[in-house]
């Protein structure tokens, strides 16, 4: 199930009132037909599923004259997000505003520090994917959208993954990034060439018997062959693999949710979101525009790609 996310626009009026009749100035904890028009409104403008529940808080001054906030929870089972709506004291507008904040730069607003990195390391556009090792439109996307993106920029961009395993729908992903990130901790190509192997051939670790336990044992078994192939250390990587440690999975999990990504892959070229399956040529576009933003000049326009090259996403 994906994750609970109410996609805003910069700003949303609804309004509450049935004609032009006043509005007396009622706390909306204590109108239950009030608190239900509210509800009912929340869910049909940002698709709240109907085994979510909606909970209207208490209103409380805010920085906006004419306006009190009103807290919405939205909850699904044990996960929850408050959202920050705005009410007219005569309870004729429901208001969502969506600050950004312009005092940091978007291309690093998502850290990438100590993670393994594909292109040329000195590239001014980062391309940053948030991955699921066991999602098919990952694999497709890996092995399509950015070997034809490196192909083109060559050491204009750079690549980054980071983790974010759909655990509800792909049950050994969370491993496999565990065991990635053990490769990752003492040789990032080494990293790539794990993270290569598994996009070419989930289906296999799959298996037609979904046997969960069987594909664990794969995963860390190429985990071993590709950590004897780059010559890492056995007893260090062993450990590691044992252990399976997910404090790194779980903030970067927790990362990407608080980016408001509910499916993978995710992208975004120097901090700028790519939604969507979307052809290459529109990613390259976003690519082109941060390449120019920092001064440097795109390559020339080249031959179409082969059919199906996109930036897929599952939600």
């Amino acid at each position: 199930m994906p994750r609970i996310r109410i996609v805003a626009g910069l700003l949303v009026m609804v309004g509450l009132t049935a004609g032009c009749k006043a509005q007396s100035s009622t706390p909306s904890g204590s109108d239950p037909v009030l608190n239900r028009r509210i509800e009912v409104l929340v869910r049909s403008q940002y698709d709240v599923p109907p085994d979510y529940s909606v909970s209207i808080g208490t209103r409380k001054p805010s920085e906006f004259t004419g306006y009190e906030s009103l807290p919405i929870t939205i909850t699904n089972g044990t996960k929850s997000q408050v959202i920050d709506f705005l009410i007219s004291p005569d309870n004729a507008k429901l208001v969502h505003l969506e600050t950004l904040d312009l005092t940091k730069d978007p291309a690093n607003a998502i850290p990438i520090t100590g993670r393994p990195i594909r292109g040329n390391p000195a590239a001014k556009v980062t391309v940053i994917n948030f991955d699921d090792l066991e999602c098919p439109f990952c694999a497709r996307m890996h092995q399509e959208l950015f070997p034809a993106t490196l192909e083109r920029y060559k050491d204009l961009v750079r690549f980054v993954y980071k983790d974010d395993p759909l655990s509800e729908l792909h049950p050994w992903a969370a491993h496999a990034a565990v065991d990635a990130n053990c490769l990752a901790a003492q040789n990032g190509g080494v990293y790539w060439t794990y993270v290569d192997y598994l996009h070419a051939h989930s289906e296999e670790i799959t298996g037609e018997d979904r046997d969960l336990t069987k594909s664990i044992a794969a995963l860390d078994r190429i985990a071993r062959q590709e950590g004897t192939l780059g010559k890492l250390d056995e007893t260090q990587l062993n450990a590691c693999i044992a252990k399976q440690d997910e404090t790194q999975i779980k903030a970067s999990a927790k990362e990407a949710e608080s980016l408001g990504i509910d499916g993978t892959p995710a992208l975004f070229v120097n901090g700028e979101r790519i939604n969507g399956a979307l052809p290459q040529e529109q990613v390259w576009l976003a690519i082109d525009r941060a390449l120019r933003a920092e001064g440097e000049q795109p390559p020339a326009q080249q031959a179409q790609a082969a059919p199906g090259a996109s930036a897929g996403g599952a939600k």
